[in-house]
This record gives structure tokens, C-alpha cells and sequence, in this order.
């Protein structure tokens, strides 16, 4: 079982997470934890503090959030990025990505979910 910890943005269903989390892995939704509302540099420095991996299908911030991070000398741990899909297939592509990866593998990496078809 995978070791990394999803933090679901807002603009992904609350269902993966449940999903997710009843298949065994560890997911958690903005929502859940009463971040709604947050500013994306809030929910990205939240997801680092508790060594998550951010999971949003807001692509350009957070590709823009990662860059700045690294770019001052910190590290993240990880941003998996996807465009808008049927649920199906989004559940479908996140069980890959969480299959195939680890926590270390995903470190300061921004991952396109494209690639777990």
C-alpha cells in the first residue's frame, strides 16, 4: 500500500477521498478539515506542514505554487495535477498513480495524472 497522504483540493470531489480511504489509502479533502475558503498558497503550505501530497485540477497555480517553493529552498511533496475527467476514470488513474508511487517518489515532483492511463 502506497505511503503517500492525498490532499484533495477543492475544485476534487469529496467522493475520491472517500473512495480512496475505503480501498485503504490515506486521503483527505480540503473540505473535511474545514480548510474551504483557503487561498491555494494556504492549502499548498498546509499540505507541506503535514507531508502531504496536494492533489488539484488546478493546474497553472499550482505548478506555479511548486516552482516558487522550490525555487526559495523548500520542498514539497508532490502535486498530482489532472483536467477535468468522468469520476470513474480520475478514480481509475489516482488508484495507478497511488499504486506505482511512493511518498520519496513523488518529492518536489509535479505529476500529471495523463500518465496513469
Amino acid at each position: 500500500m502506497s505511503d503517500i497522504v492525498l490532499y484533495l483540493d477543492e475544485d476534487v470531489r469529496v467522493l475520491l477521498a472517500e473512495i480512496l480511504r475505503d480501498r485503504g489509502y490515506r486521503a483527505v479533502h480540503v473540505l473535511e478539515v474545514n480548510r474551504s475558503g483557503k487561498s491555494d498558497e494556504e492549502q499548498f503550505t498546509y499540505a507541506v506542514n503535514k507531508g502531504m501530497t496536494i492533489f488539484t485540477h488546478n493546474i497553472r497555480d499550482y505548478i506555479r505554487l511548486s516552482e516558487n517553493f522550490l525555487k526559495s529552498g523548500r520542498s514539497h511533496y508532490g502535486v498530482v495535477v489532472s483536467r477535468q475527467l468522468p469520476f470513474g476514470e480520475l478514480l481509475k488513474r489516482t488508484l495507478r498513480f497511488l499504486s506505482l508511487n511512493s511518498r520519496e517518489s513523488v518529492k518536489n515532483k509535479i505529476i500529471w495524472l495523463q500518465d496513469y492511463r
